[in-house]
């Protein structure tokens, strides 16, 4: 029994010692694990610090850019209250003058085969417009480019102070070539500028012409002198600016919308659609610029003349 006794002791003795051992390790790994936290908490903590701050210069940040840009809305502001910017035009002065503009013809859909009297009481009957003659060269009709430049030459002269007034704005309305002329005449035009483009069998032919009453127009007489003198400032000015052969002035007495005319008119035949230069140049979006700065300078000096 006591050799049993002695071995259950020494059992315990052991157990006792291990035990004593494991909680030692067990203190100690405590400990750390609290030292370890301590110091992760005190990292956390100062993270959350940092990132307080971080903030709070974030805010300061944005509140000193919001600041900044209020400050250069301010200058740019004061900027525009002292000086025009350049991509606006000045407001332009009315010089007093009407122009009344008339794109010849009308769209080939548009059935204008109704008659109506050549003039004020004439027995002579002629066609209400017509389609015209059609670019042989570039495919383009008449009734497109008269339009066209027609409308470019309406910006130009409002930009020169005049009043304008297009006799059709479109190739769908069907206006007769005397109910034109009386659209001039209620809008109280100046003067009557038709735009129109020629044409001819020898493909040869080539250059501009304006076309005016006569003195002996039967219906339009007392207008030749004026109408003269504008059609002369107009088909020179022209010329010179885009460089077209200056064929004159001719006298004509059959165009039903110059005998119904109750102001000094004309046509100009910009050039002639059957001739290859004359057709691809009038197709020229640059070329077109010269042709309207033409036409508004021959108008210019018209009216500098004292008409």
């Amino acid at each position: 029994m006591k050799k049993v006794d002695k071995a259950v002791t020494g059992i315990l003795v052991v157990i006792l010692i291990a035990l004593a051992g494991f909680s030692v390790y067990i203190i100690k790994e405590t400990v750390s694990v609290r030292k370890t936290a301590a110091k992760l908490e005190k990292e956390v903590m100062q993270m959350e610090s940092e990132a307080e701050d971080q903030e709070k210069a974030g805010k300061q940040l944005q509140e000193e850019i919001t600041f900044a840009k209020g400050k250069l809305g301010e200058s740019r502001n004061a900027d525009h209250s002292e000086e025009v910017p350049q991509n606006e035009a000045a407001p332009v002065s009315a010089n007093g003058k009407k122009v009344a503009i008339d794109p010849g013809h009308q769209g080939y859909h548009v059935d204008m085969s109704d008659l109506e009297p050549m003039g004020p009481g004439s027995q002579e009957m002629k066609a209400k417009a017509t389609s015209g003659t059609q670019g042989r060269f570039t495919g383009v009709p008449e009734y497109e480019l008269t339009l066209a430049v027609s409308m470019q030459l309406r910006q130009e002269l409002e930009t020169r102070g005049y009043e304008v007034l297009l006799t059709r704005q479109d190739n769908d309305t069907a206006v007769s070539n005397s109910e034109r002329a009386l659209l001039a005449a209620d809008f109280g035009a100046d003067i009557y500028v038709r735009i129109h483009a020629n044409g001819s069998e020898d493909s040869g032919a080539n250059g501009a012409l304006a076309m005016v009453p006569s003195m002996e127009n039967p219906y339009v007489s007392h207008l030749h002198e004026k109408s003269y003198a504008l059609g002369e400032h107009v088909i020179n000015a022209y010329c010179q600016s885009c460089g077209l052969a200056n064929l004159g002035v001719q006298l004509s007495d059959n165009m039903t919308g110059i005998n119904w005319s109750q102001m000094p008119v004309m046509i100009l035949e910009m050039g002639f659609m059957t001739n290859e230069s004359d057709d691809v140049n009038m197709q020229n979006a640059d070329f077109q610029v010269l042709m309207v700065q033409g036409i508004a300078n021959g108008i210019d000096q018209y009216f500098a003349a004292g008409n």
